[in-house]
């Protein structure tokens, strides 16, 4: 009997000839209109999430809001739990003053990065244009965890232990400025990843998050997928300190809201999804984009508006 499936030579497209379709489709629109084309590219045409990237169809990139910040305050704290000097960045909304009745979101930063790049993505300027545009207003703060920590201790003893830091730390040195301990955490890649992890601490510790927002969390489901990046020491290391192995550790409070974003080309994709699904995410969100500052940028107005109107009650 003659088999109808057709063969595997047949099927195949080179690359040239790939893009030279999907530059038809785009440039021309007469098969497929404009997004609804590039959203199809993925599912019918070879090369997928590739031949997005090839031709441009992951996203607009996110701008910075053009307004005034409101106070920035960059400063150095000595850390016992990290054995050393660290950057404590607070970012208030415009015309507010530090105050304990301000909710504090912390603001955990990607692996290569720090507390200071937390203020070059912009997010004094998006917290601003947030709270001008009706969400309620809170204090972000962001402070240093290492460049590829993935906010956790590696070995014991090894004088490095950025969660210990936020738990232990980071709420006295908010009390000295006048502020309160952390409701909220938000976190971009590795910070994703640490901001589970202290969520799930916060539970450990009877003192519970109100709201969690992950953009492109850079969480694992094995450690065959873990390995290759080197924020662990070894796999008992991972094992340790997964989030996606213990969310049903983590419990927010009465107000309790998880955010996910991540985009659909961004290899830490079904790993968010994972989270998004376990967690039973208030709002998950998937569109075309990549792990870049500019998804981040395009994300970061929902990621405000979900914490502040969370923290706020609302």
């Amino acid at each position: 009997m003659r088999r109808l499936t057709a063969d595997p030579v047949e099927r195949a497209v080179s690359r040239r000839r790939v893009l030279r379709i999907g530059a038809g489709v785009v440039g021309g629109g007469a098969l497929l209109g404009g997004a609804a084309g590039g959203g199809m590219l993925a599912g019918w045409l070879p090369g997928g999430v590739e031949l997005k990237k090839a031709l441009g169809l992951t996203g607009t990139d996110g701008t910075v809001p053009d307004l005034a910040p409101g106070a920035v305050h960059i400063e150095q704290v000595r850390s016992a739990a990290r054995s050393r000097e660290v950057t404590l960045v607070t970012m208030l909304p415009p015309g507010t003053a530090a105050s304990t009745s301000l909710p504090v979101c912390v603001m955990l930063h990607g692996r290569g990065n720090d507390a200071r790049g937390m203020v070059a993505l912009g997010t004094p300027q998006f917290l601003a244009a947030a709270v001008n545009g009706g969400v309620p207003p809170f204090a972000v703060v962001a402070v240093d965890g290492g460049d590829a920590t993935y906010w956790h201790q590696r070995s014991p003893g090894d004088g490095d232990d950025p969660q210990a830091m936020l738990g232990e730390e980071l709420p006295g040195w908010l009390q000295a400025r006048g502020l309160s301990a952390p409701r909220a955490a938000m976190g971009i890649s590795m910070g994703g990843s640490g901001s589970l992890q202290y969520a799930i601490g916060r539970t450990q510790s009877g003192h519970d998050l109100d709201a969690v927002a992950l953009l492109s969390p850079a969480v694992f489901r094995s450690w065959a997928d873990a390995r290759p990046i080197g924020g662990y020491a070894d796999e008992a290391d991972w094992q340790a300190h997964e989030p996606l192995l213990r969310l049903d550790r983590m419990r927010l409070g009465a107000l309790g809201a998880l955010g996910v974003w991540c985009g659909q080309e961004d290899p830490f994709c079904p790993a968010a999804r994972e989270v998004a699904r376990q967690a039973r995410a208030r709002e998950a969100r998937f569109p075309d984009g990549e792990h870049t500052d500019g998804f981040w940028r395009r994300v970061l107005p929902e990621a405000m508006s979900l914490l502040g109107h969370t923290l706020a009650g609302r």
